[in-house]
């Protein structure tokens, strides 16, 4: 038997309830965490990667500008591919939570590694550089894309998503706040007057964080 609308009753009342199911607090939370977690590398490549490249690192600014514009192509190319093989994934944990609990520990890790100084040559260091930075934006991809796409399956309700968004944006602002107070202070007290191991500590600091709050 079905309604005018060509719905099977059962399945109406089943579409209803999924709809005005309301999310519990903690899993907004937690769902806003994720962006605070985010938001220590991405505020961190917008405040602070090209002053580590250029006065502790060694490249010139000419040889970093090639490299972002290079990664920056490959990012156009590289952000659709992993939302297409996400959606694609199955798994007992679902589409996209897998991502986030593998490559969230390599993020970290790789954000220790790209602020890592290497007692290499020029030419060297700019190899290095290139890898490092190129693996660190297609783990944050690998990581964030995913994140991003969970609010769409958590659930269908309108109302709930805005609600969980409004956590998330506030976190995220909180983890603006850290980068942008942190950092120096503590690449100032990890380095004790070397900054070249004081921005490895810290970025080591910010990765463990983002790793516990994904």
């Amino acid at each position: 038997m079905t309604d005018s609308e060509g719905r099977t009753p059962g399945n109406h009342y089943l579409a209803t309830d999924e709809s005005s199911k309301k999310l519990p607090i903690f899993e907004k939370i937690g769902y806003g965490v994720g962006d605070a977690a985010s938001n220590l590398y991405f505020q961190t490549f917008m405040m602070w990667i090209t002053i580590y490249y250029t006065d502790v690192f060694g490249i010139s600014a000419a040889a970093m500008g090639w490299m972002f514009l290079l990664t920056r192509i490959w990012d156009a190319v590289n952000d659709p591919i992993m939302g297409m093989i996400a959606d694609r994934t199955e798994s007992r944990w679902g589409k996209f939570r897998p991502y986030i609990i593998i490559m969230a520990p390599l993020l970290g890790l790789c954000g220790v590694v790209t602020f890592f100084t290497p007692d290499l040559g020029v030419g060297a260091k700019l190899i290095y550089a290139y890898i490092t930075y190129t693996l660190l934006t297609m783990l944050y991809t690998a990581v964030n894309v995913p994140y991003s796409a969970l609010m769409g399956v958590m659930t269908p309700n309108s109302h709930e998503r805005t609600g969980a968004s409004q956590y998330r944006f506030v976190l995220a602002f909180g983890g603006q706040l850290i980068v942008s107070g942190a950092t120096l202070p503590l690449v100032a007290y990890f380095g004790r007057g070397n900054t070249q191991i004081g921005w490895t500590w810290t970025m080591g600091v910010f990765g463990l964080i983002a790793v516990i709050l994904f």
